[in-house]
């Protein structure tokens, strides 16, 4: 009985989510590049899904992003921003950025490019990227970033936590000296939490080692 509960919610959860996609859509207004639609359309098939799924693997994937921010998110069109970033040079780092489900733009940034182990100073080999993130966050002040360190579960809690506070704070200080106001970038650092890879190995938790920065429109 239980289980067949949690599928009919399941179910018209994803139904309702739809229908207010369905209903953003719309009503999209193309303006400057940007599509308004209704308050977090995106945000909501992440928050739905994840709240409904509970403690399982996918709702950790789903809620493993920003998060709710002030306002909603507000759709956007990504292509000029995101080709912007891929030609300063990412994708040859191995810099994965990303359209989310939830609207906003993600930009993986692994730990060969980022930090060295234990430390939070940047690489001079990921300045370009950023540079190119901080253009256009700069050129389009209806953006936000949100960057959100994490390390692998080696070493204490605390000092895992401290260090992914200050990864994360290390790439909004330099988007910050580029010009972006400090009051449009916001530092997270989480830990060993969202793994993404094994951390029983080197190879995962050099995956784990990260900084995720994602930007985003916050709705009007």
């Amino acid at each position: 009985m239980k289980v067949t509960m949690r599928t009919g919610q399941l179910a018209t959860a994803i139904t309702a989510i739809a229908l207010m996609a369905g209903c953003a859509n719309m009503n999209q207004m193309g303006t400057g590049g940007k599509t308004a639609v209704g308050a977090g359309a995106g945000a909501a098939v992440g928050a739905g899904l994840g709240a409904l799924i509970g403690d399982s693997s996918e709702a950790a994937a789903i809620g493993a992003g920003i998060g709710a921010v002030a306002g909603g998110i507000a759709g956007y069109n990504w292509s000029k921003v995101k080709n912007d970033v891929e030609q300063s040079g990412a994708s040859n780092l191995g810099v994965d950025v990303t359209e989310m489900p939830d609207g906003t733009l993600r930009v993986n940034i692994p730990s060969n490019v980022s930090f060295d182990t234990g430390k939070y100073q940047l690489k001079p080999a990921l300045l370009p990227v950023l540079d190119s993130v901080a253009r256009a966050l700069v050129q389009h002040p209806e953006l936000r970033a949100k960057s959100i360190g994490y390390t692998d579960s080696t070493g204490s809690a605390s000092v895992n936590q401290t260090l992914s506070v200050n990864r994360a704070t290390a790439v909004t200080n330099y988007l910050a000296q580029k010009g972006v106001p400090a009051s449009n970038l916001t530092a997270e650092g989480r830990g060993p939490s969202n793994p993404v890879g094994d951390n029983a190995t080197a190879e995962g938790r050099a995956m784990n080692r990260r900084v995720e920065l994602y930007l985003y429109a916050v709705q009007k």
